[in-house]
């Protein structure tokens, strides 16, 4: 088996650390990731969330670029209500000037908040943006870093092909459609609606129009990702995890990652048991041998061409080995 694997970091903050203590264990996972030839890395844009310092893409894509040698590193995603298409035009293209060859822009729908005063702070007091906002907003984006306005985003620069590669992020056959359109890789969110990916998969490569930016579709599948050396470590690694899913089942946002120690005395409450049951069960959780069947049955209900693991374990080396574990499932090492 041979499968692509990226990863989708953002920068967990444990319970009781600091937001620095956990963008150095974020700078230890991507150094290693690059080491173990995953392809790229991307940053998701959270604001005010307890266990999330993955901020602004922009700034921690500039960061690590300069630590790392090969791997591409980009956005999962910058979320398009919440900037300006000339603004990330231009952070993107300064990044794309100082990396050549190693920046994506993936952008996303949400407001990356479940906090409805930060969202009208990000809005600037303004209402949530309409579908027909957003695709407007990405379009505007896609054409001012293809260099189809007379906008000059660095100066003494075109960018053409040179520039961040575009990407759309999607969990409905609904956003599917509109990457479809535009013609741009898709990077599908089976970690946060599982149950979306087929339909939407399938009617992205039904509608795919070719491109500048592909001649075909291309598919990403990002998959909440747990690796162990016993199916016990990943139980009790993953427990965390799935105590941070009631919040966001109920309705309530997101909570605190507890210390694993902690979230094995932690009980679920009865009535979301079996939906967040449902919604791991769809992941990849296991031992190298499980992991890596996984990452085959998901590829091919899919027909992914890459898979991005997002790990979200407590402890920093623990995660670091899980994705190591997932590199020797996958092939890669």
């Amino acid at each position: 088996m041979d499968i692509t694997l990226s990863a989708l970091e953002v920068a967990g903050t444990e319970n009781g650390r600091t937001g620095a203590e956990a963008l150095e264990a974020t700078a230890r996972t991507v150094r290693r990731v690059d080491e173990l030839g995953y392809k790229r890395v991307w940053f998701a844009e959270h604001h005010g969330s307890p266990f999330a310092s993955s901020v602004v893409p922009s700034v921690l894509i500039a960061h690590f670029a300069a630590q790392t040698r090969r791997i591409r590193l980009g956005s999962g995603g910058v979320l398009a209500p919440n900037h300006a298409p000339l603004a990330l035009a231009e952070q993107f293209a300064t990044l794309a000037t100082l990396y050549p060859g190693r920046i994506d822009l993936g952008v996303g729908r949400g407001p990356g908040t479940h906090d409805q005063s930060i969202a009208r702070a990000l809005r600037r007091g303004g209402e949530p943006a309409t579908d027909a906002e957003y695709q407007a907003d990405v379009e505007a984006l896609f054409d001012y870093v293809s260099d189809k306005t007379d906008v000059r985003l660095i100066a003494g620069q075109r960018l053409g092909l040179g520039g961040p590669a575009p990407w759309l992020l999607s969990s409905s056959p609904n956003g599917a459609e509109f990457a479809a359109r535009l013609g741009v890789p898709i990077a599908l969110a089976h970690h946060i609606r599982p149950h979306n990916t087929v339909a939407a998969a399938q009617r992205y490569r039904e509608l795919f129009t070719p491109s500048q930016w592909a001649d075909r579709p291309y598919v990403m599948v990002a998959v909440e990702t747990a690796v162990a050396e016993t199916e016990e470590e990943v139980a009790f690694l993953s427990r965390p995890m799935d105590l941070a899913k009631v919040a966001l089942v109920a309705g309530r946002g997101e909570s605190a990652l507890h210390a694993p120690e902690q979230a094995a005395t932690m009980e679920l409450p009865e009535d979301l048991r079996p939906m967040i049951a449902e919604h791991s069960a769809a992941q990849v959780r296991g031992t190298v041998e499980t992991a890596g069947r996984r990452f085959e049955e998901l590829t091919a209900l899919t027909g992914a061409d890459e898979l991005m693991l997002m790990t979200v374990i407590y402890d920093p080396e623990a995660r670091v080995r899980s994705y190591e574990l997932a590199a020797k499932a996958a092939g890669l090492s």
